[in-house]
């Protein structure tokens, strides 16, 4: 009986996974309206989004990667629940270097990022957060937190002190931190994946990139000049 138990888990677990990982791609990609408004339905349901967070292949960024599946066309003929979508990806956004470090701020984050939002589908996805998330939880009373779709895109967290100094790659694609916590950082700037970092003996108060985005150049308290070699560039 444990056996069969046990096959029916797995079978169970592998039956989740598929969902999770290439369900949203299969309806958006189907052809098929009403699976398109599936799509819609399944990236607004606060279960899905809580099982891809929590799920150790999958996670955060994987997440917020399904709600920019939609091509233009796809867009252009449902702009309400589009706005809806980027809402919520807007607030994962902001929330992913909190839920990295903890998942179980899932319901507060959204709640308190997007409780303005008066249509249907969110007001429906924070009733479901507020009646099934399995733990106890802080629920802000107000939108307490940055809201989804303003201004700031995203927070990078990992720096223990002040950060002094950023560059940017000419790409866009690559952000380059210095810190008094004797640190250079490089992220990632569309996951907020953290690359690589170099611990020096001093506080790091500048960091620039050389124009061919291949070496860092940084220069900390204690005097000196250090040339970093970019991670994945120039291979």
């Amino acid at each position: 009986m444990k056996q069969i138990d046990k096959q029916s888990s797995t079978k169970e677990s592998q039956k989740q996974k598929i969902r999770l990982d290439r369900y949203p791609y299969s309806l958006v990609n189907s052809g098929n309206p009403e699976k398109l408004t599936k799509y819609f339905q399944t990236l607004t349901d606060y279960q899905f989004i809580f099982n891809k967070i929590n799920h150790p292949e999958f996670g955060i960024q994987a997440l917020i990667e399904d709600y920019d599946l939609l091509d233009d066309t796809q867009t252009a003929t449902h702009p309400d629940q589009t706005k809806t979508l980027k809402y919520i990806q807007s607030a994962l956004r902001l929330s992913a270097h909190i839920l990295t470090q903890d998942k179980q701020q899932l319901p507060s984050q959204l709640l308190g990022r997007l409780q303005t939002i008066n249509t249907p589908a969110m007001q429906t996805l924070l009733t479901q957060a507020q009646k099934t998330h399995p733990l106890p939880w802080l629920r802000p009373l107000t939108p307490s937190l940055t809201q989804a779709g303003g201004r700031l895109l995203r927070t990078l967290s990992g720096h223990s002190n002040s950060v002094q100094a950023v560059a940017v790659t000419a790409d866009g694609k690559r952000v380059i931190s210095g810190s008094w916590d004797n640190t250079v950082k490089v992220w990632n700037l569309e996951t907020g994946e953290e690359i690589a970092t170099f611990s020096g003996d001093a506080d790091f108060h500048s960091c620039a990139v050389t124009p061919n985005g291949l070496t860092i150049v940084a220069g900390d308290a204690g005097g000196m000049v250090h040339f970093l070699k970019l991670e994945n560039q120039g291979e």
